[in-house]
């Protein structure tokens, strides 16, 4: 059993690497445990009676649990009225939406290839929109409209043909102004007036007044990230695009960091919410009083420091001797978001080869990267990102691949091909090959 060496008054533990056997190490690497089992039970009935009930299904769910009454769930975008917002509000999500297109059009460039493999042979893959795609924005404990651009720029600039937004109404019913705005900026079709697993289901299975969609992305909580996974497995017919859990950073830091500038990047993820979990990593001599100072008052002068107190207390500190260590042990954890605060850091980019996003240098707060900075925040959590990547232009496309032969690229490589159908015993892939080939030559 891990024992700490130190605590912080906030009972966040702290680790030294020397100290840890490779048990002790790998136990690390493991997030706060979700008993999906106990949440499926709950979220199973929910998404049933959405798939029979349909809109009536989503109502009663709403008032139930986000106590507003609803005269009906869905709302074309271009028939709402453009929403009343300051200036400079507006002009912040503006950047943003720039920094986000212009990122994820870039992506286009990769989309497509042709190769010719050998004279005659050519190879083609090309991209095609998901015709219909559901995106869930959060609207829980904090509202999050910078996650509407973070999905519908994409979707928009892939060219996906229905987009519905889900999110949670406000009290009165109505929709957050600022999840409008970036709604109708980045052309959403419809936004569907719900959360939980309620909204998810009712994009799903399609309803009476909500399109069916085809994939289903965005992040949420635990009953959002279960009935993802449930329906992704049943006759919805629907992908999503990964599983995901709480939100989390990892910090690397040298003496050299600046003690704020650590316990600040700590705390933005810690107030995400209490199951958030944040690690920071100390490398060598690092100034550990400064920054558990910088935490315990930055803590107290937070509006959400109760959430953050919480997450620091299933959260940790490792102290490592040097990056190389730093770097292996980021690599196990695989982290959503790491942080590279120390000299040099574009160097040990080549280093890191598991992360959702990472921010280099001193001036790179993660903060940059959940707005506007251009990179999508919605990231692989709870150690996906040894598998996943975070959602892009890739996430709203598929791709088809295409083959053309002339009759020079057949006669080259057709008997390679009734050769290998030969001694795989399908003589009528055999076949399919070798007429062509005869018909070649008869008319030679």
């Amino acid at each position: 059993m891990i024992t700490a060496v130190t605590t912080l008054g906030i009972d966040m533990k702290t680790y030294k690497l020397s100290e840890l056997s490779d048990v002790e190490l790998k136990g690390l690497k493991d997030r706060p445990r979700i008993d999906f089992s106990s949440i499926f039970k709950i979220v199973g009935p929910i998404v049933e009676d959405v798939k029979n009930r349909g809109d009536a299904a989503v109502m009663d769910y709403t008032e139930r649990f986000d106590g507003v009454k609803l005269d009906t769930v869905l709302e074309r975008v271009e028939d709402l009225p453009d929403p009343q917002l300051d200036a400079d509000v507006k002009a912040a999500f503006d950047v943003a939406y720039d920094n986000i297109h212009a990122f994820h059009a870039a992506q286009k460039k990769t989309n497509e290839l042709e190769v010719e493999n050998m004279p005659g042979v050519r190879c083609r893959r090309v991209a095609r929109a998901i015709s219909a795609v559901g995106l869930y924005v959060p609207g829980g404990t904090a509202v999050l409209p910078s996650t509407a651009l973070m999905l519908a720029v994409p979707a928009q600039i892939a060219g996906c043909e229905t987009v519905i937004v889900a999110t949670p109404p406000r009290k009165d019913g109505s929709i957050c102004p600022e999840v409008l705005y970036c709604a109708k900026k980045a052309g959403v079709t419809f936004i569907l007036k719900a959360g939980g697993a309620q909204a998810v289901a009712a994009m799903a299975w399609g309803t009476d007044t909500c399109p069916k969609v085809d994939k289903i992305l965005g992040p949420g909580n635990q009953f959002v990230t279960a009935a993802k996974m449930l329906l992704q497995n049943s006759e919805a017919m629907i992908s999503i695009d990964m599983p995901a859990g709480p939100s989390e950073v990892l910090v690397i830091a040298d003496r050299t960091a600046n003690p704020c500038h650590v316990a600040a990047d700590l705390l933005s993820q810690a107030e995400h919410g209490e199951d958030s979990q944040v690690v920071l990593v100390g490398v060598g001599d690092i100034d550990f009083e400064s920054i558990k100072s910088e935490l315990r008052q930055q803590c107290k002068e937070l509006p959400r420091g109760d959430t953050a107190e919480k997450a620091l207390n299933h959260s940790y500190i490792l102290l490592v001797p040097d990056m190389a260590e730093a770097c292996a042990f980021s690599n196990l954890y695989a982290p959503e978001h790491l942080i590279i605060n120390v000299e040099d850091a574009e160097k040990w980019l080549d280093h890191i080869n598991n992360a959702g996003s990472v921010f280099l240098g001193r001036w790179t707060p993660e903060s940059v990267g959940d707005y506007a900075s251009g990179t999508n925040h919605v990231l692989p959590t709870y150690g996906y990102a040894k598998m996943y990547g975070g959602v892009s232009l890739d996430s709203f496309t598929k791709h088809m691949t295409v083959q053309s032969l002339t009759e020079e690229g057949l006669k080259t490589l057709g008997p390679s091909v009734a050769k290998m159908a030969e001694v795989e015993g399908l003589d009528a892939h055999k076949r399919a090959v070798t007429i062509r080939l005869k018909d070649i030559t008869m008319r030679v």
